[in-house]
């Protein structure tokens, strides 16, 4: 954990750096570097479809507060459909991952303690300058970039198994 000092500060909604994600877009709110190490914090919106593959964090606490729409999360083995207002919290260690399988964007603020993984998305995603355009269709690329950067960062994916999917469909079926 850094030994900086955080930072106080105000930033006005959506003015944060932002990015784009195999599909999602994702806004920094608070650093690393701002919170002296303690947490990152980012919101994300995730278009229909939108959401990344099972994986685990070997670093990191995540939790998840959802403001719109109506994630569906894969906790383990177990499928949670949350809505607005509801939180997801994911210690370290633990198989997790998120899907948007409405027809309605999901708008959350992700939370990852201690920072760091900042670092990840930083070096994966591209850079989303115009937020009013749709994302690139660039989850191939990014897929192969999580990859190839996710060991660095204690990451692990699952591209093997399937991600979130309604509380009660076939096993055998992938979303």
């Amino acid at each position: 954990m850094s030994t900086q000092a955080a930072t106080m500060f105000h930033r006005p909604g959506e003015t944060g750096r932002s990015f784009w994600g195999p599909g999602d877009r994702y806004t920094f709110l608070v650093t690393g570097e701002e919170s002296g190490g303690a947490y990152f914090s980012m919101l994300a919106v995730v278009p229909p479809g939108g959401g990344p593959p099972p994986h685990v964090h070997r670093d990191e606490d995540e939790t998840f507060h959802v403001l719109e729409g109506r994630p569906t999360f894969r906790l383990g083995d177990e499928r949670v459909v949350a809505g607005p207002g509801d939180f997801v919290n994911v210690p370290r260690g633990r198989l997790h991952c998120f899907r948007n399988l409405t027809d309605a964007p999901v708008r959350m603020v992700l939370t990852f303690t201690p920072a760091g993984i900042e670092r990840f998305f930083e070096e994966t995603l591209e850079r989303a300058w115009d937020l009013s355009a749709d994302p690139p269709d660039n989850v191939d690329e990014v897929a192969a970039r999580y990859a190839e950067a996710a060991p660095r960062y204690g990451m692990t994916f699952f591209l093997d198994l399937p991600a979130a999917r309604p509380a009660g469909a076939l096993a055998g079926a992938a979303a």
